[in-house]
This record gives C-alpha cells, sequence and structure tokens, in this order.
C-alpha cells in the first residue's frame, strides 16, 4: 500500500469495519438480542388466553389449536432453513425473519380470529427457520466457545419467556388496550434486533448448512435419539407454558397471578440455561444431565397434579429447573453430536422439525383432554406419563457419541 494512497486507506478502513462488525463480542451480542425474539411470541399467549378465548368466541377446541400451531410451524417450517441459507446467505436470511416477526406480531393483533391465527403461523414460521440457524453459526463462529455461547443463547431463549410470561398482562393493562396492545407490543424489540443484526447482514456469509455428508440423518439412530428427546421435553415446555396460567385461573389466581407462576418458573431457568450448556459440554456423555432435568420436571408436574395451590412456588421451582435444564441440553445436543458444522445444521433441522411436529401434541392433548374431562387432572398426568419415554430417550441421547460416525473415541 502506497503511503497517502487514498483508496488503500478506504480499502483498510472497510476491512477494519468489518473486522469490528465480526468480533465474537458484537456477534454474541447480536445472536442474543435475535433469540430475544424467539420466545414471547409463544410465552405471551397464555397470560391472554382466558380473555382473547372470550373476545373471539373461540370454542375450546379453536383455543387448543391456536396454543398447538406455533410449535406445529416450528416443525414443519425448520426444514427450509438451511435451502434458504444456501440460496441467500445466512445473515441475510436472519434478518428477514426479524422483520416477518415484527411484521406478524401486529398483524396478530389487529383483527379477528382468522387474522389472529394467520398472524401466528407467520410468526412462528419465522421463528422455525432462525431456530435451526443460530446454532449452526453459533457452531461455525464460536468453535472454541460453543458451550458458554449456546449458554447465552438459551438463557436468551429462556429469559424472553420469562419476560413475556410475566410483563404481558401488565403491558396491555398499562397501554389500555387489552389483550391486543398486550400481544402488539412484542414487535418492538424484533426491531431493535433488526438495527443490531443489519450490519452482519451486508453481503453474503458462507451459510453454516453446506453440502450434505455421510448420508442421510433419517438413518442415523443417534439422530433419533437426539431428535425424540428434544422433541418430548419441548411438548412438556410447550404444553406448561400454553396452559399453566389457565390451571392456575381456574383454582382462583388472577391473571396477573397466575402469569407471575408461569413467568417464575420461566425465571428460574435463566442461570441454569446459561449455566448448563458449558458445564455439559466439558464432559463426554450428559445422560445423567438428561435423567436429573426429567425427573425434576416430573417432580414439579406432580406437585401441580396433587397439590396445585399447596406449594405454588415449589411446583415452578422445579418446573424450572427441571425444564430449563432439558431445553439447555436438548440444545447443545446439536452441538456436542456433530463433528462439523455442516451436520449441526442439518441435525438442528432433523430435530427440530420432527421435535417440534412432537411438541405440537403437547398443548394440543392438553387443551382436548381437559375440555372432555372438564378436569386438569388427566391433561397433567398425561404428561407426567410423557416424561418417561423422555427420560429414555435422554439416556440414549447423552452417550458419547457423533452422528454418522459411531462411537466417540476415547
Amino acid at each position: 500500500m502506497v503511503i497517502g494512497d487514498p483508496l488503500a486507506m478506504a480499502e483498510a478502513t472497510v476491512i477494519d469495519k468489518r473486522r469490528l462488525t465480526r468480533h465474537p463480542v458484537l456477534l454474541g451480542l447480536a445472536i442474543a438480542l435475535v433469540a430475544v425474539n424467539l420466545r414471547p411470541t409463544l410465552a405471551s399467549v397464555g397470560p391472554v388466553l382466558t380473555d382473547l378465548r372470550t373476545d373471539l368466541g373461540l370454542s375450546g377446541t379453536e383455543t387448543a389449536v391456536l396454543t398447538a400451531v406455533p410449535v406445529l410451524c416450528l416443525g414443519a417450517l425448520a426444514a427450509t432453513a438451511p435451502t434458504l441459507a444456501r440460496r441467500w446467505g445466512t445473515e441475510p436470511v436472519i434478518a428477514a425473519v426479524l422483520a416477518v416477526i415484527g411484521a406478524g406480531l401486529l398483524l396478530r393483533a389487529s383483527g379477528g380470529a382468522m387474522v389472529l391465527f394467520a398472524g401466528t403461523v407467520i410468526v412462528s414460521g419465522a421463528i422455525a427457520i432462525a431456530n435451526v440457524l443460530l446454532p449452526a453459526i453459533i457452531k461455525r463462529d464460536f468453535a472454541g466457545r460453543s458451550g458458554t455461547m449456546m449458554g447465552v443463547y438459551s438463557m436468551a431463549l429462556s429469559g424472553s419467556a420469562a419476560v413475556a410470561a410475566g410483563a404481558t398482562v401488565p403491558i396491555g393493562n398499562a397501554l389500555r388496550l387489552g389483550w391486543r396492545g398486550a400481544l402488539g407490543a412484542w414487535a418492538l424489540p424484533a426491531v431493535v434486533a433488526l438495527v443490531a443484526w443489519i450490519p452482519f447482514a451486508r453481503g453474503r456469509h458462507s451459510p453454516p448448512a453446506g453440502a450434505p455428508r455421510g448420508g442421510s440423518l433419517l438413518r442415523d439412530p443417534l439422530a433419533w435419539q437426539v431428535t425424540s428427546f428434544f422433541g418430548l421435553q419441548s411438548l412438556s415446555f410447550y404444553a406448561v407454558l400454553a396452559w399453566l396460567p389457565s390451571v392456575y385461573r381456574d383454582h382462583g389466581y388472577s391473571p396477573a397471578a397466575a402469569g407471575l407462576l408461569l413467568s417464575t418458573s420461566a425465571l428460574v431457568q435463566l442461570p441454569i440455561t446459561l449455566v448448563v450448556p458449558n458445564l455439559a459440554a466439558r464432559f463426554a456423555d450428559q445422560r445423567a444431565f438428561a435423567v436429573g432435568c426429567t425427573l425434576l420436571t416430573m417432580a414439579g408436574l406432580g406437585g401441580v397434579l396433587l397439590a396445585p395451590t399447596a406449594a405454588p412456588y415449589l411446583w415452578m421451582l422445579l418446573l424450572g429447573v427441571g425444564q430449563g435444564t432439558s431445553f439447555a441440553i436438548g440444545l447443545t445436543l446439536f452441538v456436542l453430536r456433530t463433528r462439523a458444522t455442516v451436520d449441526t445444521a442439518r441435525l438442528s433441522a432433523m430435530a427440530q422439525t420432527f421435535g417440534y411436529l412432537v411438541a405440537a401434541g403437547g398443548p394440543l392433548l392438553v387443551g382436548t383432554v381437559h375440555d372432555t374431562a372438564r378436569s386438569w387432572t388427566p391433561a397433567l398426568a398425561l404428561l407426567l406419563l410423557l416424561a418417561l419415554p423422555q427420560l429414555l430417550t435422554g439416556l440414549l441421547a447423552g452417550r458419547s457419541r457423533y452422528v454418522g460416525e459411531g462411537r466417540r473415541p476415547d
């Protein structure tokens, strides 16, 4: 470079700006801001579900379907993420996802039942794509710190769910717009995240979802074990997320108090989801984590089933620790059970496609069983029963192996 050459100096400035933009701390912060927008869509509905149902005249079945649709979309559209990343670039796709989330959240709060369902499908589909791509970006750009960054990512997901569960009703009251204002207000964080992500979306970046290698994961037993554990823990999580406030409202709690209980469970998950991925990544085998978190979840569900008002915050503590650890382990297995970034994206897409399709049955089954039995007892008993296969698949998925490669070498 010639000293004083304006063109060379300008090129150097551009390179420096690109290096600054891709700084791990800035990228990690941007990923966390994106992750903050991937759970309020689901967690904000439960606290206002009774008011929403009354206002729109939804039947019990329609209400159950509404709680299941977001999770169903997470599974149905997850498989499109690698293709979109290869076609347009990962970072630009995530920018588009944020724009769609913001617009969809405003849409679902602006009309009747059909608009509500349409907006829910649009937002949930966008979230499905980000769910797949963000863990793969972490594998690609934080190879030496994947456990720590997965903890930050998991905590952002859990934290946003906690805030949404506890703040949705107060937001609606403050805006004096009822459930519509409470749900529509969550478009603002999407705008903030989009502004923070735009510098990363400029130009095309190599997608983490490259050409498949080593054959289809559909023939890999370990991939199915990871998928099953992820799906079953998600089934429990989303069923609780959708219906726990309604359980306690039927026991005489106010909407705000019922939402606070759900928020407490979600808040407990914050330190858990931050610490567990980094801790689990230090071990070759994660079976103890999978068993422990499933047993804690069962204990919390058992408390809500047998004595819901006796010690509700204790049950929320058990549920928070159990489900928070389950979720963190489920996500971290995408990274720990794969060697290459491309396999992380493939396993993430497979586990979230089939896993969320399984998970969608949770809210729907709980709502349908309650509507039929006119009681929460059989619905909660069903969730307890489904924790048993979660325990088994956790034991299998937690073994020290890689997808497509048999037993991991010592």
